[in-house]
């Protein structure tokens, strides 16, 4: 039996004030001024769940809780869902694109 296609990705923008953070910015060399700063992550809850649950501090990851603004769906809506090894392997993808267009992005 098919397991059932329920991962999503999904892309969180982060506050500039992220940019403070040196190994945030030690792992955005190719930061393009003005570009905005995102977490690209993959779940298997509705990204507004796992959103609100970062910013709860369960199971969050430490830029989105500080500085996570909004979920940017136009980043990822198109792909999802999608099944477990099609999210990790696009959660990697976006990050790359994202990071290739001047993006400073974080990833888990």
């Amino acid at each position: 039996m098919a397991r059932r296609k329920h991962y999503h990705v999904y892309v969180i923008e982060l506050s500039k004030d992220v940019l403070c953070e040196g190994r945030f910015k030690r792992c955005n060399p190719d930061y393009l001024p003005g570009r905005p700063c995102v977490y690209v992550g993959m779940t298997g809850l509705d990204p507004d769940v796992r959103f609100d649950k970062h910013k709860a501090g369960i199971q969050s990851n430490r830029y989105v809780k500080e500085y996570g603004l909004r979920l940017l769906p136009d980043l990822y809506e198109g792909f999802n869902p999608m099944s477990y090894d099609d999210a990790c392997a696009r959660e990697v993808e976006v990050g790359i694109d994202l990071r290739e267009a001047g993006f400073g992005v974080w990833q888990a």
